[in-house]
């Protein structure tokens, strides 16, 4: 038996691929690596340069500590929400063919709301739902109805709910179709042929294999919002109700809790709980998409 020596000596060689990912390689340094390199750095210096903890004590203040509960509840529920409503549109879509044109169209709108947010978002929503938007003189006009009867919430923490699903129906869309799609026709022919009935097969079959795809879509949803800066920023531009908007707080003022470089301490929290949740995604993920394959 002979062996291609100059296969197995081009196989040993480097590729020139990886010269392909240097572009990108470069754009994550300068802007996620790096800023979030110096954001973290700052949390841990003084006004003078000089290192410090006493900034990340302010963590246990009581202000922090409400707004990251602010943050924690309101992505919770916009994740639970969106995670949801998302599985059942995908559900709706599983009998229609892939190529189709409301799938398709789903999935091109989909893709576009996810990314929506921002000073668009929040037009978008006092056009609609502001003090003075259509729908709000509609429901007043016609029906009666004041939805800002107890005051303009929508300017408030509770105005965020409504922004954030908005993107986050489309986001669960995105990332649960795939694995709802790839449920083999073949699983159900076997339930039924082993004595089962169609009714039976999602409790015993069909949801616990989705499950794990299902919970790290809901963490990614969660992840999603909790990080969220700009619908918020655009909503709410007074008070700091959640962490982002603290942050943005800590950057604009002199003094914020008594404490310098205070931001770098917050970002400090908010990548820990971002980075732990992702952490756990990633764990979901690898094993469900054993099955994906």
């Amino acid at each position: 038996m002979t062996v291609d020596t100059r296969t197995s000596r081009g196989a040993s060689r480097p590729g020139w691929s990886w010269v392909g990912l240097a572009p990108f390689a470069l754009y994550l340094a300068l802007f996620l690596v790096l800023p979030t390199v110096l954001a973290l750095l700052t949390g841990f210096f003084d006004a003078d340069g000089a290192f410090t903890l006493d900034n990340l004590a302010a963590l246990g203040d009581p202000v922090v500590l409400t707004t990251f509960a602010n943050s924690t509840w309101v992505s919770l529920l916009t994740a639970a929400i969106g995670a949801i409503v998302g599985a059942l549109v995908c559900f709706a879509m599983l009998g229609l063919p892939a190529g189709g044109v409301v799938r398709t169209t789903v999935d091109a709108a989909s893709g576009v709301l996810a990314q929506f947010g921002g000073v668009m978002l929040a037009f978008v929503l006092i056009a609609t739902i502001g003090t003075q938007g259509v729908v709000t003189r509609l429901l007043r006009d016609l029906l009666g109805i004041d939805i800002f009867a107890g005051g303009a919430w929508i300017y408030a923490l509770p105005g965020l709910i409504p922004a954030y699903i908005v993107f986050q129906v489309p986001l669960m869309i995105i990332t649960f179709m795939p694995a709802l799609a790839a449920l083999k026709p073949q699983w159900v022919e076997a339930h039924l042929t082993l004595g089962g009935t169609r009714a039976t097969f999602w409790p015993t079959i069909g949801f616990p294999v989705l499950a794990p795809s299902f919970l790290a879509s809901f963490l990614l949803l969660f992840a999603n919002a909790f990080s969220s800066y700009a619908t918020a920023a655009a909503l709410a531009s007074q008070g700091s109700q959640i962490v982002p908007l603290q942050i943005r707080t800590a950057l604009t003022s002199e003094t914020v809790l008594g404490r310098d470089n205070l931001a770098g301490a917050l970002a400090l929290g908010m990548i820990v709980v971002v980075g732990a949740v992702m952490a756990v995604y990633a764990l979901i993920q690898r094993r469900a998409s054993r099955w994906q394959a």
